[in-house]
């Protein structure tokens, strides 16, 4: 067995994180110009091309057809579902408070691997979980002026996708390869989603032809890097470094749109960010205590 390489993993994920940054970016201007539905058919779509090639490449093309073809249907309709509401929330969020939002995506995943994945949550954990759902309140401030609204909402939505699709992730990796898993992510948000935008597709423009190649670019080349970022180095060490997509999202923001989230927004994100690294602080405790 392979000893991990947490640097590596670690300069991998900070890449990704910075990559996916971009390519949300990238979402952001073209979900002002087209439905949220056709921005999601976009995403798939552009990055298909250079990830078929990575299947070829890697000679994983003969195992594409021989999947778990139900838990791909089901993680293709959560990719649509998330991308889709992703799209919709950034039309009026700026980057750094739908990222405050959506980091309360780790905490979903460790409550749904208890009904999902007959996993054990301690008590810690569960607070934790309880600590970090405080910080989306406060990030939402129902009462106050917040950004409980649809966008705020679809966020939301778009993180329980996310973690319903990681927990088929976790089943799916006991039988089906990465290159398989991805492959038919985009194909099938590529095709689901478009079938669903046509009827209010809205013709391309020219000017964003360099938008679009860049999404399916840095989607693709993030993709990778995180693959590569879980291969080598332990995921508890290099799962906090995600939530570098704060810093990414408050200079994109500030760079592009000239907009900042608030102090309580910026309050928020740090109840959810401190609750997801006790979670994997305690993660790592578990998984020593199984494995002395």
């Amino acid at each position: 067995m392979t000893q991990p390489n947490n640097l590596r993993g670690i300069v991998a994920m900070l890449l990704a994180v910075g990559l996916f940054s971009l390519m949300d970016g990238g979402l952001k201007h073209l979900s002002g110009h087209y439905p949220s539905m056709q921005v999601a058919a976009i995403r798939g779509l552009s990055s298909l091309p250079l990830v078929l090639v990575w299947v070829l490449a890697t000679g994983a093309g003969a195992g594409l057809l021989r999947i778990r073809w139900p838990l791909h249907l089901l993680r293709g309709v959560l990719s649509i579902v998330m991308l889709a509401s992703f799209a919709y929330a950034l039309k009026v969020m700026p980057l750094a408070g739908a990222y405050a939002l959506f980091f309360v995506a780790p905490l979903m995943i460790t409550a749904l691997s208890v009904p999902l994945l007959g996993e054990k949550v301690g008590p810690r954990r569960w607070t934790a979980i309880g600590v970090g759902l405080l910080g989306v309140l406060v990030v939402l401030r129902p009462t106050g002026e917040g950004v409980l609204s649809w966008a705020g909402l679809a966020v939301l939505l778009s993180a329980a996708g996310y973690a319903l699709s990681a927990i088929t992730v976790r089943v799916l990796h006991r039988t089906d390869s990465s290159q398989s898993m991805v492959f038919w992510m985009l194909l099938m948000t590529g095709v689901g989603a478009g079938a669903l935008a046509w009827p209010q597709w809205v013709p391309l423009m020219w000017g964003d032809a360099w938008v679009i190649a860049g999404v399916g670019l840095a989607g693709f080349l993030g993709q990778v890097a995180i693959t590569e970022a879980f291969r080598a180095g332990e995921a508890s060490v290099v799962a906090p470094f995600e939530y570098s997509a704060l810093a990414w999202g408050l200079m994109l923001d500030w760079l592009v749109w000239q907009a900042l989230p608030d102090g309580w927004t910026f309050a928020g994100a740090g109840i959810i960010v401190a609750s997801g690294l006790y979670l994997i602080r305690r993660e790592r405790v578990h998984a020593e205590a199984e494995h002395p």
